[in-house]
């Protein structure tokens, strides 16, 4: 089965509907998603968005704070142009209805770690969730803009499956599982944006969704695009460590509004003797920190503690976490919080520029999936969402611009499943999914070696020789393409990890502690 329209979206988080509200005026636009409409990571952002609305504050101060943060290996040409479209995205998101918390006729802002200003607009501590609502109700009722659940997508439809074939590499759509009916089917569009989220399930422990299996930038690598700096994997300081809850966050602003880190039995406050920002460090610096006292003293989790506020002021400003943890018996206005770094966001991705293109004709990428330059060496916190809106906002411009250089979608070989059966083994894949994750963290993690790096660059060698001839034998499942696709992005990450011969913001090595006099990208070419 194929569906043709004007422009395809693959994603419909905030980059990927952003990018279609802003299209759809003028173009028909279809948005595919993996599961349902708001499974991805933007449902999932607690902390807020980042923008200079403070009196006081500045563009540069933004700028600088993001450079900082990022290492100076930031694109200081795109913070610019990002951090001065974050009023204006904000705008647009209370037109859209969006509930930002309001500190009487003014947006409240809160504070963040890295941030010399308050300048966080939130909805409580589920900003992402409100955001996604608003998008996706704008969305569902827009004509011109269909909505498709349930469809994995597998690979970018590119020159090689034209019928009459062709090696221009123009991208024309993708092919993607239905997972009601378990076909594949093939959506073909004059532009295409990989909104697809980030690669966080590489990783044993992270805060990302299920879904977040690095799909978008597997596929682009494969269809030939650039990937750079995936080496960058943020880690989030607080994580909830709990045995029975998997993946539960707690936003960076409980450290902003005063929350103290603290080891178990001492209660001793260990952040001043790291960095002089303390708790508002870098999450970089503020999880090493975290990881290096673990470590040292054997522990399971260190302590997250904000009591001292005041009970109502942490219910006031918390109400989901406070309701989240009040259920697993810890009252946060009363007791520490335990608390564990996470793998939270991919720093790395599709080499894009600001209007989102790629290397590849017709093929954009917007959104966590993507490399533009904003995040540098370690993302500011907040900075993320804010990217999705002004960059979304960038693909549309540029595509409704050159529309007329967009040609129409040539006729596309259907999927040819002749040649495969269906998998009696479907343990391989969870056995292969498992080991994946379990060595990326052990040997990929927040502190590494060179060691450690070759120990999972032999892995990743061994398990795609086993995953290839699974892959090439059995017919396409959602599990058994995902798998593929977080080995590529195992593979990508462990490949600039191994290139860079130094100490650089998320990338801290033993065997290269300090950091060289220039900042330079990892850039990988296919």
């Amino acid at each position: 089965m194929s569906h043709t329209t004007d422009i395809l979206i693959i994603g419909s988080g905030a980059a990927g509907l952003t990018a279609a509200l802003n299209l759809a005026d003028q173009f028909k636009v279809t948005v595919l998603a993996k599961g349902r409409l708001n499974e991805g990571s933007t449902a999932w952002a607690q902390g807020g968005i980042a923008a200079v609305l403070e009196d006081g504050d500045t563009f540069d101060s933004h700028i600088d704070d993001t450079m900082v943060a990022g290492a100076g290996l930031n694109d200081r040409a795109t913070v610019e142009f990002v951090v001065e479209g974050a009023p204006r995205a904000i705008a647009r998101l209370v037109e859209l209805g969006v509930p930002f918390n309001m500190d009487g006729n003014t947006l409240h802002l809160t504070r963040e770690g890295g941030h010399s200003h308050r300048r966080i607009v939130h909805v409580n501590d589920a900003t992402g969730w409100a955001v996604q609502e608003a998008l996706q109700h704008a969305a569902e009722i827009h004509p011109n803009i269909t909505l498709v659940p349930d469809r994995v997508a597998i690979d970018l439809a590119t020159g090689k499956h034209e019928e009459r074939y062709s090696g221009s590499g123009h991208v024309w759509g993708v092919y993607a599982v239905n997972r009601s009916t378990g076909r594949v089917e093939l959506f073909t569009a004059r532009a295409t944006l990989l909104a697809t989220g980030g690669a966080g399930r590489t990783y044993l422990y992270s805060t990302a969704p299920r879904g977040a299996t690095g799909d978008g930038i597997a596929m682009a690598w494969r269809a030939g695009a650039r990937v750079a700096n995936m080496e960058f994997m943020q880690f989030h300081p607080t994580c909830l460590y709990n045995l029975d809850v998997k993946n539960f966050l707690i936003t960076e602003a409980v450290r902003g509004e005063g929350g103290h880190l603290l080891l178990p039995e001492s209660g001793y406050r260990f952040m001043p003797d790291f960095d002089p920002r303390e708790e508002l460090a870098p999450r970089d610096i503020v999880a090493r920190a975290i990881d290096h006292e673990i470590k040292r003293l054997g522990l399971d989790y260190v302590h997250l503690d904000i009591s001292h506020k005041g009970a109502d002021f942490v219910r006031d400003h918390f109400p989901t976490i406070h309701d989240k943890l009040l259920g697993l018996g810890i009252d946060m206005t009363v007791d520490p919080i335990p608390v564990v770094p996470a793998q939270h966001y991919t720093c790395g991705g599709i080499v894009v520029d600001r209007d989102g293109r790629t290397d590849l004709p017709g093929l954009y990428a917007a959104g966590e999936c993507s490399e533009s330059g904003l995040h540098g060496a370690n993302r500011l916190a907040s900075n993320s969402l804010l990217e999705c809106f002004v960059i979304g906002e960038s693909v549309a411009r540029h595509i409704t611009a050159h529309w007329d250089d967009l040609p129409p979608p040539p006729a596309i070989r259907a999927w040819d499943e002749s040649r495969v059966e269906d998998s009696d083994e479907e343990v391989v894949i969870k056995q292969n999914w498992t080991e994946i994750r379990r060595f990326m963290w052990n040997y990929v993690g927040i502190v590494r070696t060179t060691k450690r790096l070759e120990r999972a660059q032999h892995r990743i060698r061994m398990l795609t020789e086993e995953v290839g001839d699974y892959y090439g034998h059995f017919r396409v499942t959602p599990d058994l393409i995902e798998l593929r696709n977080l080995l590529q992005t195992a593979d990508l990450i462990v490949r600039c990890a191994l290139a860079r011969k130094e100490s650089r913001g998320l990338h801290y090595t033993l065997d290269y502690p300090d950091l060289l006099p220039q900042a330079v990208d990892t850039v990988l070419f296919p």
